[in-house]
């Protein structure tokens, strides 16, 4: 490691320890050459997730995007926030999980209804009246009619 101060190569670690939760290593050094103190931190480099919309575009992951879109669906329903932040969790340890870096906006969706579906089907209604772009009231009644068959079912 080169020392910020003298540009030396000579660097020496003097004390390392966890920081930010274990997720990164901080150093302390001493420059063999000028003797000033400096800190470093060592971190696991990854790869940022990248979410392919319909146009086939890419945008890095925003976990915000779906907590907004649950959350407009929720609106005055009696879902707490709690409840929201976990839906998110879920969706998005779905998500990493597969261990791909890359993910269809298609597939994002078809989890938010199924978490939404289980959770309220109020929201679940409203999430997918947007996400599947209904045209009219024949769309929704159509949706409705399949919850309540499912429900029937005990689905």
């Amino acid at each position: 490691m080169k020392c910020p101060f003298c540009n030396a190569e000579d660097t020496r670690v003097i004390d390392s320890r966890p920081a930010d939760d274990n997720t990164a290593i901080r150093r302390r050094r001493q420059c063999e050459v000028c003797g000033k103190r400096f800190t470093t931190y060592e971190k696991l480099e990854t790869m940022p997730m990248m979410v392919i919309k319909k146009d086939q575009s890419r945008v890095p992951y925003d976990r915000s995007k779906i907590e907004a879109g649950i959350v407009r669906s929720c609106h005055k329903r009696p879902i707490s926030t709690a409840q929201i932040n976990q839906v998110v969790d879920e969706i998005e340890n779905e998500i990493f999980s597969t261990g791909e870096r890359e993910i269809q906006t298609s597939e994002i969706g078809e989890l938010v209804m199924d978490k939404l579906k289980a959770l309220d089907q109020v929201a679940y209604v409203r999430f997918a009246s947007v996400y599947r772009e209904f045209k009219d009231v024949n769309t929704f009644v159509d949706e409705i009619g399949k919850l309540l068959k499912n429900q029937k079912n005990g689905d």
